[in-house]
């Protein structure tokens, strides 16, 4: 059965895409201070306008995400990005989210696509054990327990 992108992790990027919009508006508002006084005055307005490109950045690329997500497919019991995976590193059954580290930043345990471990488990099965190599010299296995 084909469904779409898990709703929980949406939900988590769309509270994250509110908070860099408060974050953004906090400092925007600090950025519209009057360029007078002295050096360190003016300093301060330059890199809250600097902060505020940033954060324009970062909303951006979440909104394309998020829009991107909800297009989306994956297979029950394959692992996606989106899906939450229960993964046996070794030490005991461990829970994280496929996904961005935009999902991190809101406290989430995630392991993002581009990461050895999430290029490894992308496409694995329930019940797979896959490799993956951290670091030079370094292979580890890691089994998928659930999707």
């Amino acid at each position: 059965m084909t469904v779409t992108t898990a709703p929980a992790s949406i939900e988590i990027l769309r509270e994250r895409l509110a908070t860099l919009r408060a974050e953004r508006d906090a400092v925007q508002t600090d950025s519209l201070i009057v360029a007078t006084g002295d050096a360190a005055d003016r300093a301060t307005n330059v890199e809250a306008t600097i902060r505020v490109q940033l954060l324009d950045e970062r909303i951006d690329a979440l909104q394309t995400e998020i829009e991107e997500s909800g297009r989306r497919q994956h297979t029950d019991g394959i692992v996606s990005v989106g899906d939450v995976v229960t993964i046996d590193l070794g030490d005991g059954p461990e829970q994280y989210l496929v996904g961005s580290v935009e999902s991190a930043a809101a406290g989430v345990d995630v392991v993002t696509p581009s990461s050895p471990l999430g290029r490894a488990i992308l496409g694995a099965s329930v019940g797979d054990t896959v490799t993956y190599k951290p670091r030079r010299g370094v292979t580890l296995s890691a089994t998928v327990v659930s999707v």
